[in-house]
């Protein structure tokens, strides 16, 4: 719905504002732009569409050989201490305890098409455990801040684009992300924590959340004491390693539980082929309005005021060309792609805008989308503090990912 109303607006904005600058300023080139701008962006979004193919049939075939290896399960008995701290007001051994756990490890792998199906089997148990019908339960909010938090380990279809966009290294934003969409999820959970009088102080809470800050604090630390050289050095590595060593892991996974390794590439790899081409409609539908939008110069005028305040304030504004992604994200995941790759073609994919942009995407989920599937399938009508605990942990990530893009890309 909020996609429906936002490729709305940007047509009418866009043709209101041309012809203020057609009756007011003369300018007889403004609608020949725009028009212009729905072509080359058609062209753009279906461009795009196919060169992704190749990225996704690759991540989506990796993807299904971990989850067939049992990457899930492992990944949700880790967390699982942890969990039962967070939501104090589940019985213990709830059936809704394995399904959230095993929606967080999807998300986190990045399985978008597995994670869903179980998060609404996750909604749908921990409403059986709510008083009231139609209002959000504690319980219910802290998984849904849990999930438009978006905490993600592989940023498979950020990474696809970039690839798909020539950059030099596509996994460069690998490190950024992972520490972005950390602190997006630490906000998170730390404010909805705070509504619900949820005991931060408990040992296991302390123990996984002090951990996981101290590691990427101290983490942090060592990379801000390198110069500009060294930290590119360090973090195409480190994330490349890293990869690398989650892709063999899968595949050792998987020949320990005897799975056809390559037939389940394969039928992962299908899957992620489809994906590629049915977004084509959806992406080149968005792109053309935030064409539109921009070359009516409504974007532009808009990213001039808070670059001027930024110069007022002595602030460096370099970090202003990604903003169009932020102010996206809330509202929609395939609006915040379709800007990204906007800010991608016209700064480059290896330039500092299209990189920050890149992080801000996979920082966080849709706040607005996940509410509206994950309560809508339940009937949830009230949702208390869920908006605005989800846009908090939005805010922090996009924060996040500002000052790492600095620290990572200079």
């Amino acid at each position: 719905m909020a996609l429906n109303y936002l490729w709305i607006a940007f047509f009418l904005i866009a043709f209101v504002v041309g012809l203020v600058r057609l009756i007011v300023f003369g300018d007889v080139d403004i609608f020949p732009e725009m028009m212009n701008a729905t072509f080359t962006s058609a062209k753009t979004g279906f461009n795009i569409s196919l060169g992704l193919t190749g990225a996704l049939t690759l991540w989506m075939g990796l993807m299904r050989i971990g989850e067939k290896g049992g990457m899930i399960n492992v990944m949700s008995r880790l967390i699982g201490p942890f969990f039962s701290r967070l939501f104090p007001e589940l019985p213990k051994n709830h059936p809704a305890y394995g399904s959230m756990m095993m929606n967080i490890a999807a998300n986190m792998l990045g399985l978008d098409n597995a994670a869903t199906p179980v998060g609404l089997k996750a909604m749908q148990e921990l409403q059986s455990t709510n008083k009231s019908s139609d209002s959000a339960s504690n319980a219910q909010i802290m998984f849904l801040v849990l999930n438009t938090s978006g905490l993600t380990v592989i940023p498979i279809s950020v990474m696809a684009i970039r690839a798909a966009e020539g950059a030099s290294n596509p996994s460069d934003i690998f490190l950024p992300i992972l520490l972005a969409t950390f602190f997006s999820t630490l906000i998170g959970i730390i404010t909805v924590s705070l509504v619900q009088k949820i005991n931060l102080f408990d040992k296991v809470i302390l123990a996984y959340l002090g951990g996981f800050t101290a590691f990427i604090g101290g983490f942090i630390f060592y990379l801000s004491s390198l110069t500009k050289e060294e930290v590119n050095t360090v973090s195409l590595l480190v994330a490349n390693l890293l990869l690398f060593l989650i892709i063999v892991t899968f595949i050792i996974m998987a020949i320990r539980k005897k799975v056809n390794v390559y037939d389940t590439f394969i039928d992962g790899a299908k899957e992620g082929f489809n994906i590629a081409i049915k977004i084509i409609p959806f992406l080149v539908g968005i792109l053309v309005a935030v064409a539109v939008f921009r070359a009516s110069g409504t974007l532009d005028f808009l990213l001039e005021g808070i670059r001027a305040l930024c110069i007022l304030i002595g602030i460096d504004t370099r970090f202003v060309d990604a903003l169009p992604t932020a102010f996206m994200k809330p509202l929609t995941g395939g609006g915040a792609r379709a800007v990204m790759i906007e800010t991608i073609d016209n700064f480059g994919v290896d330039s500092f805008a299209a990189k920050a942009a890149s992080t801000i995407q996979g920082s966080t989920d849709t706040t607005f989308y996940v509410l509206a599937v994950y309560f809508g399938s339940v009937g949830i009508k009230r949702t208390r503090h869920a908006l605005s605990c989800g846009l908090i942990a939005d805010f922090a990530g996009i924060i996040a990912s500002i000052l790492l893009a600095y620290l990572f890309f200079g």
